[in-house]
C-alpha cells in the first residue's frame, strides 16, 4: 500500500463553527417497500441542500498501530470549493473542480495540480464531485448514472449495479428510514484493494441531514489504514471566506 501522509489522507477524505443546534439522527420508521427506482429517488431527495458549510473537523488516523489526531477548520462552497486549514494556517488546502492546492509551513512545501494523485490512491478516476459527495454523505458514483438493482439485508437496503464495472466493484448500503448512505464500498479484487466508507451517525442541521461521524477503511493486501472523521458545530449558509495564497520561497512538491 502506498504510504499515506496525514495531509494526503486529509485531502483524500475531503480523504468534511459558531455553534448551531444539531441533533444526532436515530430511530424512526423503516420503509422496506420501495422499488429500486423509488429508493434511488428517495436517496436523491435526501441530499443536503445548502450554499456554504463550515465545521470543526476532527481527524483521527490509525496506521501501522500508530494513532494521530488533527483538528481542522473545514468549509465548503457547494460544488465550487472545499477548504481546510489547521491552527495558525500551518497547513492549508483549497480544492476546486479544476485543481488541488495546498501548502505546509512545517516543511515549506506546496503542491498545485490535478486529481491524478488522489485518483491513483483510490484506484479509480476521482474528481471534485466525488470528494464532495464522500464528505456530505452522498453516493460516490451517482445512482442515476447507471442501472442498479436492490435487495434487503440485515435491515438495510443493498444497492449495486446490475453490471459491475470492469476494474472494480461498487456497493451502497442505504438507511431504510432517511435513505442516506450508511456505507459505500469499492473493491478491486485483482489488486487486493478495498475501500469502505461508513457513515456511523448523521446529524440534522437546519433541516438538512449531514454526516456527524465517518469511518474510512482503506485496505491493500495486508496493510490497512483507518480514518475517523467527526464533524462538530456545523453551520450552514453563512458568508464565508476561502483565503489561500502559497507563501513565497516554498518548494513545489512533484507527484
Amino acid at each position: 500500500m502506498k504510504r499515506y501522509t496525514p495531509f494526503f489522507v486529509i485531502l483524500f477524505t475531503l480523504v468534511m463553527f459558531h455553534c448551531r443546534s444539531a441533533k444526532t439522527i436515530s430511530g424512526g420508521q423503516a420503509n422496506f417497500k420501495l422499488s429500486t427506482k423509488q429508493l434511488i429517488k428517495a436517496n436523491a431527495k435526501s441530499t443536503a441542500n445548502f450554499k456554504t458549510l463550515q465545521s470543526k473537523l476532527k481527524i483521527t488516523l490509525d496506521q501501522d498501530g500508530k494513532k494521530q489526531s488533527h483538528v481542522l477548520n473545514f468549509r465548503i462552497k457547494k460544488d465550487e470549493i472545499l477548504w481546510i486549514s489547521a491552527a495558525f494556517s500551518v497547513i492549508r488546502a483549497k480544492v476546486t473542480p479544476q485543481k488541488v492546492s495546498f501548502y505546509n509551513k512545517l516543511d515549506n512545501t506546496y503542491f498545485e495540480g490535478d486529481y491524478k494523485y488522489l485518483s491513483d490512491l483510490l484506484g479509480t478516476e476521482l474528481d471534485f464531485q466525488k470528494v464532495q459527495n464522500l464528505l456530505i454523505g452522498d453516493p460516490l458514483f451517482g445512482l442515476k448514472n447507471e442501472t442498479y438493482k436492490s435487495s434487503i439485508d440485515n435491515g438495510t437496503y443493498v444497492v449495486r449495479p446490475k453490471k459491475q464495472r470492469e476494474l472494480f466493484n461498487i456497493l451502497f448500503l442505504l438507511d431504510p428510514v432517511h435513505f442516506k448512505v450508511k456505507s459505500q464500498r469499492i473493491s478491486q479484487p485483482n489488486s487486493l484493494r478495498r475501500l469502505e466508507i461508513g457513515y456511523e451517525a448523521y446529524q440534522e442541521v437546519d433541516a438538512q441531514l449531514l454526516p456527524e461521524r465517518i469511518r474510512v477503511n482503506a485496505v491493500e493486501a495486508n496493510e490497512e489504514l483507518v480514518l475517523n472523521l467527526e464533524f462538530k458545530a456545523v453551520a450552514l449558509n453563512e458568508e464565508l471566506r476561502f483565503p489561500f495564497r502559497i507563501p513565497s520561497g516554498f518548494d513545489e512538491i512533484k507527484l
